[in-house]
Formats: C-alpha cells, structure tokens, sequence
C-alpha cells in the first residue's frame, strides 16, 4: 500500500519521539529505584545500629534480652525481628500484632551484633523492613511516565504533522504549478515563494528541461508546417496535371510527358521522405560505420567532380586544400561533402574560387578533422546563421514554388556531423562564408591517429578544379 511522504515522515518523527520519551522514562525509573533502594538500605542500617544499642544496653545492664527487644517493638511498626540461636531456635520475635505485619514487598537484613554473647556461636538478628510504601511510588511513577509518553506521543504526532505540513508546503505548491502547465502555457516556469536551497536545484532543473521541452515543442510545430508545406506543392502539382489530363482525351505523347512530369514529383516526395527518415534515425543515436581510413581529400575530389556541370554553369573554381586519413562512412561523408557544395555553388559570386578546406579542428577533444566548404558571396544575415542547420529552414527569398531544394540539405549535414562524434559549424562575415563540420575520430584505432597527423603535418596538399 502506497503512503505519502507527509504521513512517512510524521510516523518517523512520532516513533523517533516516542522512542525517546521512552528511555528518558525508563532512565527516571531506574534513577527513582536506585535512589528508593539507598533509602531503605539506609534505614535498614539505622534499625540495626539501634538493636544493636540495645543489645549493648540489655547486657550491661544485667536485663534480658528479649525483654529489652520486646520494650523497643512499639516503636518500630512496619518492621519484624526475629532473633535466632545457633542451634535455629527462635530467641525473640515481635509478637502478631497489626504494627508488625507485613506485605509481600520486604527488604531484610541478618546481623550479629559485635562483641557481644560471649564467644561464637552468638545468636542471630533478622530484621525486615516493609517497602510496599516504595513500590507503589514506583509503580504509580511508571503509570505516571507511560501516560505522558502516550500523550507526548500524541502531542508530536500533531506537532510533527503540522511541521511536516508546513515544510512540504513548497512542494505543495510546486505541484499546482507542474499540473497548470500545458501546450499553451509552455513558456511557464516554476518558482519558489520562498528561498530554499535544497529545492532551488530541482526548480532549476526542471524549468531548463521545460525550455528544452518548449523548444522541441516549437520546433515540432514549424516541422509540421513545413512538411504540410513541402508536400503540398507536389501534391498540387499531382492532382492538377493529372486532373488536366482527365478532362479531355490525351494522345500517348500528352500522356507520356503528363507521367514523366508527375515521376518528377514522385520523386520529389520519395526524396523528402528519404531524407527525414534519415533524419529521424540520427535522431535516435544511429553512429556512423566506420570503414578503413580514407583519404578526405579524395572523397572531396569525387564530388567535385560530380558537381562538374553546375560549377561549370556558374564559372567557379574549386579548391581543395588539405588532407586528413581517417576511419569515416565514407558514403554518409560524400553526402555531407556534396550538400555542402551544392550549397555553396548556389551562393558563391560568379566567377569566384569555392574552397573545401580540410584541417584540424580545435573544438572538441582528441583528434578531428574539420571539413569546410568556403565561398565568396552575400553574407548570411546574423538571425538566420543559427538557424541555418534546422529542418526545412530557407530564407524567405530563397523560398518559392519552383526551388527543387526541399531545405534539408544542412540538416543531413549537422546529422552526419553527430553521427561520427563532431558538430556542425557556420561562419559568415565580411563577405565570407563558411559552413562545414567537424568529424571525431573513432578512438578505436592508433592507425587513424597517425594516418591523421602525417595527412595534417608538412605542407597541406592542394588540387584545383
């Protein structure tokens, strides 16, 4: 069965006070029987220190003994003597009357008076003392004590309930904060009334994981809107062409050019598909396959050379500078490569050098390699460099029915960049701009280290297009 934290604390304060009410109750007991014990123990050596004075007496003077004892008994109720001879035999006893009964709680003392009767064997005193007086004193201390432990017991239960109550009032109210927060209220953070140095690190916390929430949130919005929007422009496309071709009787030729059209989009929209479900694995934690080092520099010369007819278009040049050997997927590598220079091509200034930059990267631990494609052009604007690497992200002049870029391209990039333990990065000022990634090393091979290093050191290779 579930319990609250209040009554889980209230119960261990009220047994935790309990428990000490209990010892200090079982320390009094103990203190009043010790203290009553020294008591009768102190009166037993008074009684016998007076018989043994009257012995003395009794055999100075020549009198009996028993006469003596028998004189004294008036004036000692509650006690009994009993003197005996060595033999056993009773010398002297107090009579049976009401002064000398006695109850069932007694204390005794047996005794030979010093010095007296003449030489042993010399009779013997047994003197009892009646201590009920006492034991009810100790019994009506132990009633006493448990009745107060129960009624303190009872006071803290409701003592440590309202402390409780009062102390987990943060929380309380905490609570009520957490149920007001919804999708519409996002942007609500939790706060403390009052200082509290051990709930401030849960509050913050938490708030921070609301901002990550809000963020993701707001971008799970604008990826629905625009997903609805890159799809609705090839969708449109689908069902007007091929509701134009409906309307009237088609030759096989009007035919074919109305399918051929709408394969375009067909693939338009298998190719969106293909890049967000890549997506969404890198999301997940996909890691990159590493295969054997490569040559980076060779991988980007491969793709400069598929890129040959758009370079040529625009009347760039192409310049690879530096070299690194490192254990990469080389397929998910020439994909980021080519998305970066695709990018760059649309951007660059006519006529300029596009460069692809391969060099050591200082911005994450151990070895990495950081790979850099770098043109001359507008500057990117200084609110949209951050948003550069999110999904379906494009400038609003860049955004139109007829770009066949679907706004995923960086995004692949800053996803591959994760996959192979590096980060995307962008740099745009003073007419420059750089965009690329950094790329871990695996770690797991010395080889790479080195293949690395000697790709790195001396004089950095460079092949121009």
């Amino acid at each position: 069965m579930s319990t609250t934290i209040r009554s889980r604390l209230t119960r261990a304060l009220v047994w935790r006070m309990a428990l000490g009410m209990g010892l200090l109750s079982l320390l009094a007991l103990a203190a009043l029987h010790g203290l009553l014990s020294r008591q009768q123990q102190a009166e037993l050596d008074r009684r016998v220190v007076k018989l043994t004075d009257i012995a003395v007496k009794a055999e100075r003077d020549g009198a009996t003994l028993a006469q003596r004892l028998a004189e004294y008994a008036p004036r000692r109720p509650g006690t009994r003597l009993v003197v005996r001879q060595a033999d056993g035999s009773v010398a002297y006893a107090d009579p049976d009357l009401p002064a000398h009964e006695l109850s069932p709680y007694v204390r005794r003392a047996v005794f030979v008076p010093s010095g007296l009767f003449g030489p042993p064997p010399a009779p013997q005193f047994e003197i009892t003392i009646d201590v009920a007086e006492d034991v009810e004193l100790e019994r009506a201390m132990a009633a006493m004590l448990f009745a107060f432990t129960v009624l303190a017991a009872l006071g803290a239960h409701w003592a440590a309930g309202q402390a409780v109550r009062r102390g987990l009032a943060p929380l309380d109210r905490l609570s009520e904060q957490l149920a007001s927060i919804a999708p519409t209220n996002l942007g609500y953070r939790l706060s403390l009334q009052q200082p509290a140095a051990d709930l401030e690190p849960w509050v913050a916390s938490f708030n921070a994981l609301i901002v990550r929430l809000e963020r993701a949130y707001r971008q799970l919005e604008s990826f629905n809107a625009d997903v609805a929007h890159e799809l609705r422009t090839p969708l449109n496309n689908l069902i007007g062409q091929t509701e134009v071709a409906l309307s009237r009787p088609r030759t096989q030729a009007e035919l074919h050019d109305v399918l051929s059209s709408n394969l375009e989009e067909v693939h338009r929209l298998g190719h969106l598909v293909h890049d967000m479900l890549f997506l969404s694995r890198a999301d997940r934690g996909a890691l990159a396959r590493r295969d054997h080092p490569v040559s980076l520099a060779a991988l980007a010369q491969e793709v400069v050379d598929y890129h040959e007819a758009a370079i040529e278009d625009r009347e760039l040049g192409v310049e690879i500078a530096g070299d690194a050997q490192i254990a990469v997927d080389t397929g998910l590598i020439r994909r980021a490569v080519s998305n970066l220079l695709s990018n760059s091509v649309r951007h660059a200034a006519h006529k300029s050098t596009v460069l692809i930059d391969i060099a050591p990267s200082t911005s994450v631990r151990g070895t990495a390699v950081e790979l850099a494609v770098v043109n001359r052009g507008e500057d990117i604007a200084a609110e949209d460099l951050p948003r550069i690497f999110d999904r379906f992200f494009r400038s609003d002049a860049s955004r139109n029915a007829g770009d066949v870029h679907h706004g995923l391209g960086l995004s692949i990039v800053a996803a591959i960049a994760r996959m192979h333990g590096g980060q995307a990065i962008a740099h745009s000022s003073s007419g420059e701009t750089r965009i690329g990634m950094t790329i871990g090393g695996s770690g797991d091979d010395a080889s790479t280290h080195e293949a690395m290093s000697a790709g790195l050191s001396g004089e950095a290779p460079r092949a121009v297009v």
